[in-house]
């Protein structure tokens, strides 16, 4: 999988697509991630301790393939390829704009 946490992405499948946010996590066994505010579930919490209960909205993952990296100079979703920089390390690299990722 080419996604990593923290980078910016863009929901291009199902009922958020267009949807752009930050990965907070990601599932490499099963080839999923979980996007900051897009694919909202409702869950209930039981009472405990000295906690209340109730419904809470969190983020559910998402099949990597319906996520693109989105260009931060094109402001466009790209594909992503890997070069060689002057140390000779693996960097990743936008396919619009060519510019690296953290």
């Amino acid at each position: 999988m080419y996604l990593k946490k923290d980078d910016k992405v863009i929901v291009i499948a199902g009922k958020d697509k267009g949807k752009v946010g930050k990965i907070i996590a990601t599932d490499r066994k099963n080839n999923k991630v979980v996007v900051e505010g897009a694919n909202m579930v409702t869950k209930h919490i039981k009472p405990r301790g000295g906690m209340e209960g109730g419904k809470i909205q969190v983020e559910a993952p998402i099949h990597a393939s319906n996520v693109m990296i989105y260009d931060p100079k094109e402001n466009k979703r790209t594909r992503i390829g890997k070069e060689l920089d002057k140390d000779g390390k693996k960097v990743r690299v936008t396919k619009k704009s060519n510019s690296k990722l953290a």
